[in-house]
């Protein structure tokens, strides 16, 4: 094991034990607890964890990263809205990678009906979207299991898309700025997830407005690698995100916004029905890293849905001017 991946091992238990003695971690990342001590010295020096006298504990005010269950049932509306539109740039017959989060699980239940796909992921959750779709092949990364998200991280699962090229990466995140791209609270994550974006000519970030504006410990994509944002319109009173979105824009991320026909509501969903799409693609402002010059520029997409005529401008302008 590497020593960046037995840190953020040890970080990880003690994240979810509160504290942890030197002899567990030694015995849980099977090295000497001599090793160990290093390791937790190191952390600390870092900030991420406070040492006690044989073991180590969370440090004042740092919060335990949120599992699974936990996400699953965050701005479940948003999601789904954001998985709908995200489908739409999915090709029949195209080859892409597909990250791990529950945006990203929301997304492949949905490209379970593109004929001819192939999708490399790290996600057991993803897989197993696609588990029964039979023009569908899913090809999965190695690696170490990680148990709060159901991923695979590590150096298997890094080496296992080297030389891999396909055309484009789906990811998500913990937290997305202008300033700092696509961030994420794992170290582990974050490095497969910057292996997927390697791998990939575009990039396609999903995060609802929640994350936006919001910057974590380790940076996966940064805002000049992201080809595209798919997301949720922010709610009136979030001027945060309507900021974030600009600005983003502004640095050349296309931007697409999917309703969820209550803006603002992140309980909306379930028996509600499937969520009425808004879609708006930001133009470039001018030529980005790999952009040919004169290539064509986006266009405002119509409404989806019978919404009346020049209401989706209306809506865009609005959002520009918060």
């Amino acid at each position: 094991m590497f020593a960046a991946e037995r840190r953020q091992l040890i970080l990880e238990m003690v994240r979810a034990n509160g504290a942890v003695s030197l002899r567990e971690l030694a015995r849980v990342v099977q090295t000497s607890e001599v090793t160990v001590r290093r390791d937790v010295r190191a952390l600390e020096a870092e900030g991420l964890l406070d040492r006690r006298h044989g073991g180590a504990v969370l440090p004042g005010g740092f919060t335990r990263e949120s599992g699974f269950p936990q996400k699953s049932h965050l701005a479940t509306a948003e999601k789904t809205a954001i998985a709908d539109l995200a489908a739409g740039f999915v090709e029949e017959g195209e080859a892409i990678v597909v990250g791990a989060g529950t945006t990203t699980q929301e997304l492949a239940r949905r490209l379970a009906r593109v004929p001819g796909l192939t999708v490399v992921t790290n996600s057991l959750l993803v897989a197993q979207a696609l588990a029964h779709a039979n023009r569908v092949e899913v090809v999965m990364t190695g690696g170490t299991l990680r148990g709060s998200n159901y991923a695979l991280v590590g150096s298997g699962a890094e080496q296992s898309l080297q030389g891999l090229r396909v055309s484009r990466a789906f990811l998500s995140g913990s937290g997305l700025t202008a300033e700092r791209g696509l961030s994420t609270s794992n170290m582990l994550s974050a490095s497969v997830d910057r292996a997927l974006v390697q791998a990939a000519a575009e990039v396609v970030v999903l995060a609802d407005h929640t994350k936006l504006g919001t910057d974590t410990m380790f940076q996966t994509v940064p805002t000049d690698l992201i080809t595209r944002l798919v997301t949720d319109e922010p709610p009136p009173h979030d001027d945060r995100a309507a900021t974030e979105l600009q600005a983003l824009a502004d640095q050349g991320v296309q931007i697409a916004v999917a309703g969820t026909g209550a803006p603002g509501n992140g309980n909306v969903g379930g028996d509600a029905g499937p969520a009425r799409q808004q879609r708006r693609d930001v133009p470039l402002p001018g030529p980005r890293r790999g952009q040919v010059p004169g290539g064509p520029t986006l266009r405002t997409a119509a409404v989806l849905g019978d919404q009346p005529p020049g209401t989706e401008r209306a809506r865009v302008a609005d959002l520009r001017r918060r």
